[in-house]
């Protein structure tokens, strides 16, 4: 798994906080695909993205709307 982009990946605590961040983006509902990249982007806000899906906003249309703008570091 990566954190951040490809270049770095996770090891020790970080694993542990990416795997339970996976964990929970999954169990929200969200695609493995979708949680995969989610998990690694810490400039996501986790417990937005599980507030918007709990009020019933489909998870990828809440992560659309929490990601960072163009200029911002914009996922791909």
């Amino acid at each position: 798994m990566f954190i951040d982009g490809p270049h770095r990946t996770a090891d020790g605590p970080e694993l542990q906080i990416l795997s339970w961040r996976l964990r929970r983006l999954l169990e929200a509902g969200f695609g493995i695909d979708l949680a995969e990249g989610l998990a690694g982007d810490r400039r996501m806000d986790l417990h937005a993205l599980l507030s918007l899906v709990e009020r019933g906003c489909p998870p990828a249309l809440a992560a659309r709307i929490l990601s960072p703008l163009d200029g911002e570091g914009a996922r791909r």
